[in-house]
């Protein structure tokens, strides 16, 4: 699936073309959380179309992690609100916000890193796995056919990026790269409708970068789910991100397709700074 034409919803938002017969997976109004006296987010709006991948950017200490933690419920919100799949998520703890289909990985990988590869992905599935505490606790009744469901899945999973002879290996002994690969599979694990990844770039040299967008395009075709990244990696922003928001000092100063958004002068004085003018 390519690029998709961005076109305008009557919320004056933007989303791909093929997604406008969709309710949007995401959508925030005026979204906005203080700390004390400082206001970290305000006035956050966006819209995320079903199979849209997204990129929120911005300089250092801009918000954007925060509004990964507000969208994820980490933070509560001090005011606005956040729609996900048309369904409120106030007052939701992180774990039902999960369930309802909203998945992420960190700046900083948090993977178990004493258990299996393997263990790591079935980890994520503990939302689609159901069996009652007796035959868990027993190993009687569905337990070895649930078990055998929950093996085959997170292989298949493994198998997506190239993992699956990694299987049976600790995580913590994976190069950083497939740490990367194994924390996106672990969130998939969960079957959200929207993956949000959190620099995921970060460490990586160009051939894992490469590596990850061409990752990013088959998990949104494979999964047809929506993608939003935080992401300092303008080259990979601007060649895989269809609908791009950009945020400074916790306020979003320009949102549109990745031409639009490369030559918004706010968005390069947020970047480079203002010019000083010549005497």
């Amino acid at each position: 699936m390519d690029k998709g034409k961005m076109v305008p919803v009557p919320s004056k938002a933007i989303i791909p073309e093929r997604d406008l017969d969709k309710t949007p997976i995401l959508e925030t109004h005026h979204l906005g959380i203080d700390f004390g006296g400082l206001t970290a987010v305000d006035e956050f709006s966006l819209t995320v179309g079903r199979t849209e991948i997204a990129g929120l950017i911005g300089p250092n200490g801009a918000g954007k992690t925060t509004v990964f933690n507000l969208l994820t419920n980490v933070y509560q919100p001090t005011r606005g609100t956040i729609m996900l799949d048309g369904k409120s998520t106030l007052k939701k703890t992180t774990e039902q916000v999960n369930r309802m289909g909203i998945a992420r990985t960190f700046q900083n990988i948090r993977l178990f890193s004493n258990m299996s590869v393997i263990d790591n992905v079935k980890v994520g599935l503990h939302n689609s796995i159901h069996q009652p505490l007796f035959a868990s606790i027993t190993r009687l009744f569905g337990y070895k056919a649930s078990e055998k469901k929950s093996r085959d899945e997170a292989m298949e999973l493994l198998k997506f990026f190239n993992m699956e002879d990694m299987a049976d290996h600790q995580a913590g002994s994976l190069p950083y790269g497939a740490q990367r690969r194994l924390e996106i599979a672990r969130a998939l694990a969960t079957h959200p409708g929207i993956i949000l990844l959190d620099e995921p770039a970060a460490g990586m040299n160009p051939s894992e970068t490469a590596e990850l967008m061409e990752n990013i395009r088959r998990i949104r075709d494979n999964f047809q789910i929506a993608v939003m990244l935080i992401e300092h990696d303008m080259n990979l922003v601007m060649n895989i991100c269809e609908g791009i928001c950009v945020l400074d000092h916790g306020k979003v100063i320009a949102k549109g397709s990745p031409e639009e958004v490369k030559s918004n002068p706010k968005v390069i004085e947020a970047y480079l700074g203002k010019k000083k003018e010549a005497n």
